[in-house]
């Protein structure tokens, strides 16, 4: 058999690292692209001269175009066969990302354990993205429920591991050389800096998407992201396709800069979850609460750690979970992150 149906939740063994298939080499098309799909405009994103001023070499590819590259290598060893991708953590943008460096994927199996109804499971994994230099970009944990070829196979035993909650402000990888002391906030967009957000505030982020089926796909092929479930309709028993988790991330990001233009870089995601799946048709908003603030030892370089949550149109305002602690129906995403913003002080 020269075909590969992906693998099962039996075919995985705890301590394993797997090698993911096809290097990728990064040029400016996906950032074109990327910005063609999403409503992305930050500045150090998008601008040579702007990531210059701030210290940088040149503007780095966008942290979510390096996540998107890292993540899609892993799907056909991880989640071709996935029911759900269901969180995140441990996450940390490790290096920028420039045109012309080419990134590859391993992962290694860090949990396991069975499902109830013996038909699927949990696998953990912890994924490392590296450059053409073997430095390391980008390093996450994610968590996936995958089916089982044979159900009469025998469940391994239960290994669930104990993660972080956050990563802590002294863990964050600020870029070498970056330097807000003589930020541009005209050119950025906005003035609020480090200083300007309290903790416990909430944003929203007012704009919204409609997600339509051709772009979902065309993102998810740039990705080379190759899940069933996002291209065959008739793998779901609704026969719908389910919309990339990480293309209403990325829509999620672009929304805010109306309220955190200045949030110029993802720094780590401290925790993730697709609380319901996104369709062709739905309507994404976005909103923000600020859930930490901290220094950070580059010149004028501050920290803030955000909730960052999607939403379907017609949401309750900053609505999140029921009285028993569920998702709301109309929520589609719940991520916790920390940026890198400007401090005037």
């Amino acid at each position: 058999m020269k075909t590969n149906p992906g693998r099962f939740f039996e075919d995985y063994r705890l301590g394993e690292t797997i090698a993911h298939a096809v290097p990728r080499t990064v040029s400016g098309g996906e950032r074109a692209f990327y910005h063609a799909l999403y409503p992305a405009r930050g500045a150090l994103h998008s601008s040579d001269e702007f990531a210059r001023a701030c210290g940088l070499p040149a503007a780095p590819v966008d942290d979510l175009i390096a996540f998107h590259l890292v993540f899609g290598k892993t799907v056909p060893d991880i989640s071709l066969n996935a029911v759900a991708n269901l969180g995140y953590a441990e996450g940390r943008w490790l290096a920028p990302v420039w045109p012309g460096d080419t990134l590859s994927s391993t992962s290694e199996v860090i949990g396991l354990r069975q499902n109830s109804n013996g038909k699927s499971g949990v696998v953990w994994v912890r994924t490392t993205g590296r450059n053409q230099r073997g430095e390391a970009v980008l390093s996450y944990v994610r968590w996936v429920m995958v089916r089982k070829r044979d159900t009469a196979a025998p469940a391994p035993d239960p290994v669930v591991p104990d993660l972080a909650t956050a990563v802590a402000p002294a863990d964050l990888a600020v870029p070498p050389g970056l330097d807000f002391t003589g930020y541009d906030y005209t050119l950025a967009g906005e003035p609020h800096a480090w200083e300007d957000y309290a903790v416990g505030e909430t944003i929203d982020h007012v704009d919204g998407v409609t997600v339509e089926e051709a772009e979902h796909m065309l993102a998810t092929r740039l990705w080379q992201n190759t899940a069933k479930v996002h291209f065959d309709a008739t793998f779901r028993e609704d026969g719908k396709r389910l919309i990339y988790g990480g293309h209403v991330i990325s829509l999620a990001r672009a929304l805010s800069f109306n309220g955190l233009a200045n949030a110029q870089m993802i720094v780590a995601l401290n925790a993730g979850a697709h609380a319901n799946p996104c369709f062709a048709g739905d309507t994404v908003r976005a909103w923000s609460e600020v859930l930490d603030k901290a220094e950070t030892p580059a010149p004028g370089v501050g920290a803030l750690r955000l909730r960052l949550v999607a939403v379907k149109a017609g949401a309750a305002p900053f609505a999140l979970k029921d009285a028993d602690g569920r998702y709301l129906p109309e929520v589609l995403l719940d991520l916790d992150i920390w940026v890198l913003i400007p401090r005037r002080a």
